[in-house]
C-alpha cells in the first residue's frame, strides 16, 4: 500500500524543512545546535501538523545519531526500558553522540512513565525529543521539564502552506504524473487550520477523487468532498480546536445546552478529561470571574476530580461543571484588568516604586525613606486610608472595572465608598 502524500514528501534535511524559521532559520538555535553537534534534550511543542516529528527525525540525521521512536499511546514502562537499553547499546558506537529518543505524544504519559526516562536523560545514555500538543507546563513532570528545553513550533502560515502544496506537486512521483490545476486554494488553506499534514491530506483526497485527465482544484469541489468524509470528531485536528471552542463560546453565551452538547462530543470522541477539565478552569476566570468567584473553586475541583477518576465517571462531573458555568452570571472583568495592567507596563516600562510603598530592610534604605509614609490601613477607620499606590506616572488611572452583575456591583460601591472620585467608579 503506498504511503499518504505527507509520508512521500516529508523532508529529509534541514534546507528542505518549512517553516519555523526561529528554530532553523539560517540564525535559528537549531540550526546553530546541529552545526555543532551539540543536541540537547528537547521538547518540541505546537499544534498538529507542523513538523515535530519531521524535526526530530533530521536532527538525527544531520547530527548522525541512532533514532529510536515510542508512540505514548501504545508504549508502556517496559517499551520505554527495553528502547533505552537498545539506545544504550548503539550509543557505544558513537562517542560524545547519544541516540536519539523521539517520543510522540509525551504528554499522554503517565508520571511513572515519564519517571522511568528521567535516569536516561540525566546519565546522558539517551538525548530524548518529545512532541506535544499540550502546554508543557502542564502535561510534563517538573523533573524531565527541567532537563529538556522547550521549543515552541508555530502553525504553519498561509505562505508555508502554499510552498507545502508548490512542493508537493513538484517532487511526488504521482502528483507529477496528473494534470493538476490549482484554480482556488482558499478551501484547502482554510480546512488545513495551519495543519500541513492535513493539509497534503485534503488535497490528496481531491486528486485521487478526480477521474478526469485534468483535474481543476476549486473551492466548491474541495468542499464537497471534504465534506463527504468528514470524521466524527479528530481530536488532533482542526475540529479538536473547533469544537472546544463551541464548548466554551456556549458557557460564555450562557446556554448549557450547548455546552452539554459540545461537551458530549468531545467524549464521544476520547477527548483527554484533564483537556476539558483545563478549559473549564480558564473559563470559570476569564469568562465569569468574580461575578461568581466560586465557578473557579467548581472548576478546580472538577479538575482534581476527574484527574483522579478518568472515564466514564467523569463525564457526569463535566457536565455538572460546565452547566454550573453556563448558568453563572458572566465577567470578564478580570480578564480585561490584566490585559490593560500589562499592555500599561509595556507602553511605560519600569516605573519606579513610590518611596511610601518601598521595603526598607537596611537602615541606610529607611535613613532614605524608604517606607516612611506609607499608611498601615488596619491603623484607620474600615481598614482603609487613603493613599497612592500606583507610580507616579500612571496616577488615578482605572484599570479594574467591576462588570455589571448583583456581585460587582457591590464591588463597585465598595470601591466608589473608599476611594469616591479618584477611579470614577
Amino acid at each position: 500500500m503506498e504511503a499518504p502524500l505527507a509520508e512521500r514528501i516529508r523532508p529529509q534535511k534541514l534546507e528542505e524543512y518549512i517553516s519555523q524559521a526561529h528554530l532553523v532559520g539560517p540564525n535559528g538555535s537549531l540550526t546553530q545546535q546541529i552545526a555543532k553537534g551539540i543536541i540537547p534534550s528537547l521538547i518540541f511543542w505546537g499544534p498538529p501538523g507542523t513538523g515535530k516529528t519531521t524535526l526530530a527525525q533530521i536532527i538525527a540525521q544531520e547530527s548522525q545519531r541512532p533514532f529510536f521512536i515510542l508512540s505514548a499511546i501504545n508504549s508502556g514502562v517496559k517499551d520505554i526500558r527495553d528502547v533505552i537499553e537498545k539506545a544504550k547499546q548503539s550509543g557505544g558506537l558513537f562517542t560524545a553522540k547519544n541516540p536519539i529518543l523521539f517520543i510522540d505524544e509525551i504528554h499522554r504519559f503517565s508520571k511513572s512513565q515519564q519517571d522511568s526516562l528521567l535516569a536516561a536523560v540525566e546519565k546522558g545514555w539517551i538525548t530524548l525529543i518529545g512532541a506535544t500538543t499540550e502546554n508543557p507546563s502542564f502535561e510534563v513532570i517538573p523533573a524531565l521539564l527541567s532537563r529538556c528545553q522547550v521549543y515552541t513550533l508555530n502553525a504553519f502560515t498561509k505562505s508555508d502552506l502554499e510552498s507545502l502544496l508548490a512542493r508537493a506537486m513538484k517532487t511526488d512521483t504521482y502528483l507529477k504524473s496528473k494534470n493538476i490545476q490549482l484554480k482556488e486554494t482558499e478551501a484547502l488553506l482554510r480546512l488545513s487550520g495551519g495543519d500541513g499534514r492535513k493539509l497534503l491530506n485534503i488535497f490528496e483526497l481531491v486528486v485521487n477523487a478526480s477521474a478526469e485527465d485534468e483535474i481543476i482544484i476549486t473551492n466548491q469541489r474541495v468542499l464537497e468532498l471534504v465534506q463527504q468524509n468528514t470524521v466524527l470528531y479528530d481530536k488532533s485536528g482542526e475540529q479538536h480546536y473547533d469544537i472546544i471552542s463551541a464548548f466554551i463560546k456556549s458557557i460564555r453565551g450562557s446556554d448549557p445546552n450547548g455546552a452539554v452538547y459540545w461537551l458530549a462530543r468531545m467524549i464521544e470522541g476520547g477527548e483527554d478529561v484533564k483537556f476539558i477539565a483545563r478549559r473549564l478552569l480558564i473559563s470559570a476566570s476569564e469568562d465569569i470571574g468574580n461575578a461568581n468567584p466560586t465557578a473557579l473553586i467548581m472548576a478546580n475541583n472538577t479538575f482534581q476530580a476527574v484527574t483522579t477518576i478518568g472515564y466514564p465517571e467523569s463525564r457526569i462531573l463535566l457536565s455538572q461543571c460546565a452547566i454550573y458555568l453556563a448558568t453563572s452570571p458572566k465577567s470578564n472583568a478580570s480578564y480585561m484588568a490584566i490585559n490593560t495592567a500589562q499592555q500599561i507596563v509595556k507602553q511605560t516600562g519600569d516605573l519606579s516604586v513610590p518611596i511610601h510603598l518601598r521595603n526598607a530592610p537596611t537602615k541606610l534604605m529607611k535613613e532614605l525613606g524608604y517606607g516612611e509614609e506609607y499608611k498601615y490601613s488596619h491603623e484607620y477607620a474600615n481598614n482603609f486610608a487613603e493613599q497612592e499606590y500606583l507610580p507616579k506616572e500612571i496616577e488615578n488611572t482605572p484599570i479594574y472595572i467591576p462588570g455589571e452583575n448583583a456581585r460587582e456591583n457591590t464591588t463597585r460601591e465598595f470601591l466608589k465608598n473608599r476611594w469616591k472620585d479618584k477611579y470614577g467608579y
